[in-house]
């Protein structure tokens, strides 16, 4: 075997070494909460810690506003203003997200839907309307499944009813692959975690600083686990069906020019068809964030539907 062979072989094995005392340190990694928005609460419950902001605590019926994948409360700064003029408005951090307590598992669906409704009762909120954002709203169809008293009414922007609706893509995908992962999270630089965000919005919106800050905040397990646990959830129940069990008045939001959900107005029929009740909106202007992107209309749709009488 010449020199150079094995030269090179050596540093093979070295670079193969590395990636996996990274993927182990990677994903090993928790942090604890900490408050990192204006008004936020560090709330101490048995499955997690959560920052929790409470807007307009003595006002009018709650809505409850829960995130997408990789985002933060701060994704509804430009609707809560507009909400809290007539309700409570919680909004709150899920588990490896925000300011939020991040632990090294505990990422589906269930499990921090679990952990949302142990804030609520803190909180003595039931019978809210309760607002998911893509993860968010099948975080909001296993609160409604498993906590049918703290869910008055459940609005879902930009969820897929199950998982027929495409990727991230290969290169996207790549974030999520054994030691090339935690790698690449490792040494990730703002324009990349900029560029990724991208397919979260219309093409060409211009991602805040502030939303790259918030993925930057999430440890590697925090991000690795999430999607995964989506897809085993959806692939158990698909979502609309999961709504159409519970029984709750529903209204689904999808942007018109969704970079991520493929074809944004079969998801919204899907829902239509579990759920005849059911109301559907595909917002103009709009990529996968329509509550960032459109915040005056949505905030107006939601005020409307929780409104109603059921």
């Amino acid at each position: 075997m010449g020199r150079r062979l094995k030269v090179g072989i050596a540093v093979v094995v070295a670079l193969l070494a590395l990636l996996l005392v990274n993927a182990l340190i990677t994903d090993r990694q928790t942090e604890g909460a900490e408050i990192t928005e204006p008004g936020g609460r560090i709330f101490k419950l048995p499955d997690g810690d959560l920052q929790v902001v409470d807007h307009n605590p003595q006002g009018g019926s709650p809505i409850v506003l829960i995130h997408c994948f990789s985002c933060a409360i701060n994704w509804w700064d430009g609707m809560v203003p507009l909400l809290e003029r007539n309700h409570r408005v919680v909004a709150l951090d899920l588990l490896g997200h925000g300011g939020s307590e991040k632990p090294d598992s505990g990422y589906t669906p269930e499990n921090q839907a679990k952990v949302v409704a142990e804030a609520l009762e803190r909180l003595e909120i039931s019978d809210a309307t309760v607002v998911g954002h893509s993860l968010g709203g099948s975080v909001t169809g296993a609160l409604a499944q498993q906590d049918p008293q703290l869910v008055g009414r459940a609005v879902i922007i930009d969820m897929p009813p199950d998982n027929s609706y495409g990727d991230l893509g290969f290169i996207a995908g790549l974030a999520f692959q054994p030691l090339i992962g935690p790698a690449l999270w490792r040494i990730k630089p703002d324009f990349s975690v900029r560029d990724g965000l991208g397919v979260a919005f219309a093409p060409g919106y211009d991602v805040p600083d502030a939303f790259v800050e918030d993925v930057k905040r999430m440890t590697y397990s925090s991000y690795d686990d999430s999607p995964g646990g989506v897809d085993d959830f959806l692939g158990a129940e698909p979502l609309d069906q999961r709504m159409a069990d519970t029984g709750k008045p529903l209204m689904v939001l999808m942007g018109a020019e969704e970079q991520i959900v493929n074809d944004p107005q079969r998801a919204l029929n899907q829902y239509k068809a579990s759920v005849p009740s059911a109301q559907i909106h595909l917002i103009a202007g709009a990529g996968h964030s329509p509550n960032v992107e459109r915040p005056a209309l949505v905030a107006k749709l939601v005020d409307r539907f929780s409104s109603e009488t059921k």
